[in-house]
């Protein structure tokens, strides 16, 4: 050895990064090499816009784990079909609402304005609530809005 230390050996425990906190800096890290490899022209910060997260959102696609039936497939819509089918495994929702919220947050944290962040854009979250319902449709499970409860709880007694 050198005689050096990391830097992550040298902190106390407490200190060390969570692994939330790690893994929000390996998805803010693969979205800047996604847009400076992709995008070389739009490099800096200020001039990301929420196309550039849809389209960054739409390559991870490929990537994903999760059997989404198209709506072509004779299982489109049953929860456990009774054999294999040759539709493409993408993200689920869930893994891609969870990406956005870290990027949301490791945004603002590399210097971007809360009332700015492209992480957080309408067309964003509009993207995320279609991706849900549809993979919801593909696999057969129905997300009904729960009702929120008005009160407190306790009746009123007379």
């Amino acid at each position: 050895m050198d005689g050096t230390i990391s830097q992550a050996a040298s902190l106390p425990w407490s200190e060390a990064p969570s692994r939330y906190e790690k893994q929000k800096r390996r998805d803010w890290n693969t979205f800047c090499h996604y847009i400076r490899s992709h995008k070389p022209t739009d490099v800096h910060q200020p001039v990301w816009t929420s196309s550039h997260i849809l389209e960054f959102l739409r390559y991870l696609d490929q990537f994903g784990k999760t059997k989404i039936h198209n709506q072509t497939c004779p299982y489109f819509g049953v929860p456990k079909p009774p054999v294999p089918c040759p539709c493409p495994l993408r993200q689920a929702w869930g893994s891609l609402d969870a990406l956005v919220g870290r990027l949301r947050a490791a945004y603002e944290e590399n210097g971007g304005a809360p009332e700015s962040n492209p992480f957080g854009a309408r067309a964003v979250r509009v993207f995320l609530r279609e991706v849900r319902r549809f993979q919801a449709k593909s696999r057969g499970i129905t997300y009904d809005k729960k009702k929120r409860k008005r009160g407190c709880g306790f009746q009123k007694v007379m």
